[in-house]
């Protein structure tokens, strides 16, 4: 009894290592990812773009809001001018997510836990530009990137003393939002929240908080870049998202900040999916996804640790390397997306734009933003097509042709 008493603890003290390890990787990947896809590959037209520099929230610590490790929360914000001085866009930082300890610790001392490693300074590109030529609709708009440090999407509410964590998020979101308000933002005419990825995601789970908190003269739509991560199964059958966002859910206590229009009727593991969501969003949302969404393709459908055989390993980094079979299957994946956006597209209020590439993230880079050759579906590029949808001057349910023939595409490939 006694020996396979210790064999059984042996084996679950792996299984939990195990566990931790490819989650730290997880962690890594996602993290990697975004700094190779919005730090490292911005394009700037041969610009110098404006730099913003870093505003810390400092009445946020005694409301609890602060970052994984503690310190202050923070964003950077470039005043708006004539025609567009009543007029405000946020933009909420993506960055992945942290969903046990080990990896919040990891994340804690990087720029996505801690103010303390985040940039001074971040060039402000794509929807964020000052530039007419760049940002034709919201160049002169108060703009505010708000940063990404609490690895929750900003719906997190718990902490954890022992290892010096604090999920925050939630507060986070209110602190900054208070901040902004106190500002000028209380009297907004319009506003935008948008946000990347991670930020995507928060804005689709904070967008009718957003519009709460104006008039309802106020004209207020929200824009999810990147943020419809699909409950998808991954190539071993399994579903690795939803077990990684189920321990983000359980970890930093968000169940009770997601939609409850949601959390009502489903799991709250569930309701971190925008897919069961999106269609109650009461406020007008946009949704801005590609089709072949590459983090979720390296991610959620083929990562390591669901690739037994290292059979995807050169798909997931270069889609020109995917066989028949893998190809077939990201279609698959694309028609699940079409799927889930059927119904939510069915309101004349709401905006799509998906196209068939392989990218993350196109509205925080100038070259799929707005540029001579950014993608387009039909005759209509990103910043255009949201503009038209902002401002109504035409309703926008774009859906790209699949793969291959979307020749505007600026697919990712990775090394």
């Amino acid at each position: 009894m006694f020996k396979r008493s210790n064999s059984f603890g042996a084996m679950r003290m792996l299984c939990w290592w195990g566990f931790g390890f490819v989650g730290l990787m997880f962690v890594k990947l996602v993290q990697g990812f975004e700094d190779s896809n919005v730090t490292n590959m911005l394009y700037y037209n041969n610009n110098r773009p404006l730099m913003v520099g870093l505003t810390l929230i400092y009445g946020a610590a005694a409301k609890g809001a602060v970052c994984l490790d503690g310190s202050l929360p923070g964003y950077h914000f470039h005043r708006g001018y004539g025609a567009g001085s009543n007029s405000w866009l946020i933009q909420l930082e993506g960055g992945g997510w942290c969903g046990n300890i080990r990896n919040c610790i990891y994340s804690k001392k990087t720029r996505h836990g801690s103010s303390a490693f985040m940039e001074k300074q971040i060039p402000f590109v794509g929807i964020l530009s000052n530039k007419a030529e760049e940002n034709p609709d919201f160049y002169n708009w108060n703009r505010i990137k708000i940063r990404y440090c609490d690895g929750a999407s900003f719906t997190g509410d718990s902490q954890n003393e022992r290892a010096g964590l604090y999920f925050r998020g939630q507060r986070i979101w209110l602190a900054a939002m208070e901040d902004l308000m106190s500002k000028g933002m209380r009297y907004a005419k319009q506003a935008l929240l948008s946000g990347c990825s991670a930020g995507g995601l928060a804005t689709i789970l904070h967008c009718d908080e957003f519009r709460e908190m104006f008039p309802r003269t106020t004209r207020v739509k929200c824009l999810s870049d990147a943020g419809l991560f699909l409950d998808a199964v991954d190539v071993s059958g399994h579903r690795s998202l939803r077990n990684f966002f189920g321990s983000v859910v359980a970890l930093q206590g968000a169940q009770r900040n997601l939609p409850r229009t949601c959390t009502s009727r489903l799991n709250p593991i569930l309701c971190f999916f925008p897919q069961h969501s999106i269609a109650s969003v009461k406020a007008p949302l946009f949704l801005l996804n590609a089709a072949y969404d590459t983090w979720q393709i390296q991610a959620s459908l083929a990562p390591p640790s669901a690739d037994y055989h290292w059979n995807w390993y050169d798909c997931r980094k270069n889609y020109a390397r995917c066989s028949g079979p893998q190809m077939q299957y990201l279609q698959g994946f694309r028609n699940q997306m079409l799927r889930v956006v059927r119904r939510f597209s069915r309101s004349r209020k709401n905006g799509l734009f998906i196209n068939s590439c392989f990218a993350h993230c196109q509205s925080e880079r100038q070259d799929t933003w707005f540029a001579r050759d950014s993608p387009h579906i039909g005759n209509r590029g990103i910043a255009q097509s949201v503009g038209n949808w902002y401002f109504d001057r035409v309703q926008v349910q774009a859906i790209g042709c699949p793969y291959p023939c979307d020749k505007t595409c600026h697919n990712l490939v990775f090394n």
